[in-house]
Formats: structure tokens, C-alpha cells, sequence
């Protein structure tokens, strides 16, 4: 297992989502994963039990912060207090980095319970840099932004998804979280074109993969990250590989959620595609 001195370090191989159902497990059997990424949204409130178990796991495993309540793409002012909790509590387990969604969730005093997607436009674009930018500054450290699933589009978007994440990337400044999921999940909603947002996207700015399940619904897919990852989005995951080298990955199942053996055994099947480039890629 990891020393606790080296617990700041980036993560590498292939991690998984955190989830309440497994820490006792994780805590009792300390398997074999390289790290764990933590939903921050999960973990916020001061002291109790449920702290002291991710306090224990940070002094075993590599962490890292993955948000869901920042509504980076929304029009209200940023939630200082909400970031605040987040910084107090990547200082307190030593998280590698700190992601969140490129989304809005919030409108006037409303609270949605989705992650709602964005025009990709000029005036979104610079919008979300000075967002971004702020974060930043408050965090002192760079941000990573995760693409979304999504269910529709919007007939002014000026860019393709890649081409937009591409220039926040660069003009912000920040990383990028690619969830693969995600553009598979979009190309068969919307279709796009997930091999081409693998290629359009920079490979200095990912720091990230993220794999997770669908479920097929009528006429389109759900990101419901309740199913296994599937054979599709393995073949991106392959391409990308090739692409772009040896990228952090996490497997993320949120709903459903298996046994810790299921949940391990796909771990596994991503880290023998991490640590053998030579794999037959086919898309």
C-alpha cells in the first residue's frame, strides 16, 4: 500500500468511485486498486462517521475531489461557500486535483437534478473562462472540466463539443476530465462523432478518463452509470489509449451499485487495457 507521504502525488492506473456501500469493505481488505475518486458532494458536512471513514481511506489510498454541485456554466454567482468546503476538504484528505461538470444545475431558485448541457458558443466560452479563471484563483491550482451527457442541443451552438473544450481548455487555462461514456452516449443521442472528439481534443490537457455504464432507453441512452461499461465504449477507450498515451482512468458506477468483486473485476478489465497499448484498436 502507499505511504502517506506519497498520497499528494498525481494518481496513475486505474481508479474507482468511491461509493458508501464499500468503504467498510475497502477499509477491512485493503485491495489492490491504485486510488479512489471521491463524489465531494458526498463528503462536505463537518465531523461525523461517514468523514472519519474517507479521512481513513486518504490515509491508505490516493484521492481525488470529483464535484457535482458547482453549476460552473450557470449565471448566479459562483457558491464560495460551496468551493470553500470543497478546498477545506482536499486539504484535509491530500486529493490530487479537483473536477467538476461542464454544466449548469442551478437557475434563479431553482436546483435541478440533472446536469443541464450548454450552447457552444463564443459568449458561453468566455463566460465559463472567467469562471473557471475565479475557481482557480480560489483554489490556487488548476481546474479539470468534465464534458456532459445530454439529452438535447441547442440550434445556435457555434462549435462542435471537441472544438469547444479544445479552446476553454487553452484559453482557461485548465485540465480536462474526458468521459468517454459521455460522447458515446451523445453520439448515439445527437450523432456526434466520438472518434472525431477523441482526435480534436489537446493530450497535454487531459488529466482523466472516466468509464461508466448507460442503460438504453426508448429511442435514445441514459448516463445512468448502473451497467457495466460497455463493448462500444471500450473500443474508445482503446482508440483513445492510443491517442494520447497511459491517462489516469476511473470506473464510475453510481446507481445499482454491485458487489465489490463486479466493481473490481471491471477496474481490472480497464487496467489490462491501460498497461497493454498493443491491443487490436478498432472503432
Amino acid at each position: 500500500m502507499s505511504n502517506h507521504s506519497s498520497l499528494s502525488k498525481p494518481p496513475s492506473g486505474v481508479g474507482i468511485g468511491l461509493r458508501s456501500a464499500h468503504v467498510t469493505e475497502i477499509l477491512q481488505s485493503e485491495p489492490d486498486v491504485p486510488w479512489f475518486e471521491l463524489l465531494a458532494n458526498n463528503w462536505l458536512a463537518e465531523g461525523g462517521l461517514t468523514l472519519d471513514y474517507v479521512l481513513a481511506i486518504s490515509e491508505r489510498y490516493p484521492l481525488t475531489l470529483h464535484g457535482v454541485g458547482l453549476s460552473l456554466g450557470g449565471v448566479e454567482p459562483l457558491d464560495m461557500g460551496y468551493l470553500n468546503r470543497i478546498k477545506k476538504l482536499k486539504k484535509r484528505t491530500k486529493a490530487a486535483w479537483y473536477s467538476e461538470h461542464l454544466c449548469f444545475s442551478r437557475a434563479a431558485e431553482y436546483q435541478f437534478h440533472d446536469l443541464c448541457p450548454l450552447p457552444y458558443r463564443e459568449d458561453t466560452l468566455q463566460h465559463l473562462v472567467r469562471r473557471i479563471q475565479q475557481v482557480q484563483e480560489f483554489l490556487g491550482e488548476q481546474l479539470l472540466v468534465e464534458n456532459v451527457s445530454s439529452y438535447l442541443t441547442y440550434e445556435d451552438s457555434e462549435f462542435s463539443e471537441a472544438e469547444f473544450l479544445s479552446i476553454l481548455a487553452e484559453e482557461a487555462d485548465c485540465g480536462l476530465l474526458v468521459d468517454l461514456n459521455n460522447f458515446y452516449v451523445n453520439q448515439v443521442n445527437h450523432g456526434d462523432d466520438a472518434v472525431a472528439a477523441i482526435e480534436k481534443l489537446p493530450a497535454h490537457r487531459i488529466s482523466e478518463i472516466h468509464l461508466a455504464g448507460f442503460q438504453s432507453k426508448a429511442g435514445f441512452l441514459l448516463d445512468a452509470h448502473n451497467n457495466p461499461v460497455a463493448e462500444p465504449v471500450w473500443a474508445l477507450y482503446r482508440y483513445a489509449l492510443s491517442r494520447w498515451g497511459d491517462i489516469p482512468t476511473l470506473i464510475e458506477w453510481d446507481h445499482n451499485i454491485p458487489p465489490w468483486p463486479v466493481l473490481k473485476a471491471e477496474q481490472e478489465k480497464a487496467a489490462r487495457h491501460l498497461c497493454k497499448p498493443d491491443l487490436a484498436v478498432v472503432i
